[in-house]
């Protein structure tokens, strides 16, 4: 399965925050952004990643992530002039997917959960169009929304509807069968002129290979665009943190418990930024695994 990080846009509910930079690039507490939907996308074991952003960001995101390989991954980079919506995604994508399956995650959406890496991989296996997913919220007035019957299939998909038929809200995770660059060229521009994902998700609806997966109430979904919730995922990456003494999104050491990178290499990447109380981190996780003792967490999580 091929994997694509939206980081495009302008970040124009982040601003001033984002006026000289893309909002993927942002810290949320002590990494940036774009690391936690990167993980999300190693835990489900994607490794051949494309991000896609605007051409003045490019460059920032090619020195931070560079292509992939100290990660065991593959990761190469698309330019989007312009917001053209979610769905836009597959066409300027279309190479890199070449008719295999895919999965695309915004990348301001952060996730958390014990349980969450083995749901992405079942998600993963049992594709047959497309898998988007559910996460009760408050207010779903300003998310598209599932509504679904008593067996929890999904019925219809409404986009920021003023009254919703379910407080199902739809994160920015979808995964996608090799027909999906056809059917995102099919589609036409929205009345705001984008193209729009809610209209993919509703054609693989309409014929009958559209599935719904409940994240759950053990799993923890932000999106993390606006001030207020910026702040929140902040507050939720700190407390784990420092409650548990592990560390969301850490890239490096998702990439060796993955078997995607070695010990070694991983002790190299955190010795690299032994300065920070990140890189240290990164460093004892090596010598751990060397020793045969992965945290209690990350067995959970796989």
């Amino acid at each position: 399965m091929k994997g694509i990080i939206l980081a495009g846009g302008n970040g124009t509910r982040l601003h001033p925050l984002t006026l000289v930079g893309s909002k993927q690039l942002v810290p949320v507490y002590d990494k940036p952004m774009i690391y936690y939907p990167l993980s999300v996308l190693m835990f489900a074991d994607i490794r051949d990643i494309l991000v896609i952003t605007r051409p003045a960001e490019l460059p920032q995101f090619q020195k931070l992530l560079g292509d992939g390989r100290q990660l065991g991954l593959n990761i190469s980079y698309a330019s989007q002039e312009k917001p053209r919506g979610i769905a836009d995604a597959f066409r300027v994508g279309a190479d890199h997917i070449s008719g295999e399956e895919c999965a695309l995650i915004l990348g301001d959406n952060l996730f958390h959960g014990a349980n969450l890496p083995s749901l992405l991989r079942r998600s993963a296996q049992r594709l047959r169009g497309c898998v988007l997913f559910g996460h009760q919220v408050a207010d779903p007035r300003n998310f598209g929304v599932a509504e679904v019957d008593e067996r929890g299939r999904l019925l219809s998909i409404e986009e920021k509807p003023e009254r919703p038929r379910s407080n199902l809200a739809i994160p920015g995770l979808y995964f996608f069968d090799g027909t999906v660059v056809d059917t995102a060229k099919r589609m036409m521009p929205s009345a705001r002129g984008e193209l729009e994902i809610t209209d993919v998700l509703r054609a693989y609806l309409e014929d009958g290979t559209a599935d719904l997966v409940w994240l759950g109430r053990g799993v923890t979904w932000l999106d993390t665009g606006t001030h207020e919730t910026l702040l929140d995922a902040g507050r939720l990456v700190r407390d784990v943190q420092h409650r548990q003494g592990t560390r969301l999104g850490c890239i490096e050491e998702i990439a060796m418990y993955m078997g995607f990178i070695g010990a070694d290499e991983c002790h190299a990447l955190g010795a690299g930024m032994s300065n920070s109380p990140y890189g240290r981190y990164v460093m004892d996780s090596a010598r751990s695994y060397r020793q045969g003792q992965p945290p209690a967490r990350f067995l959970e999580e796989t």
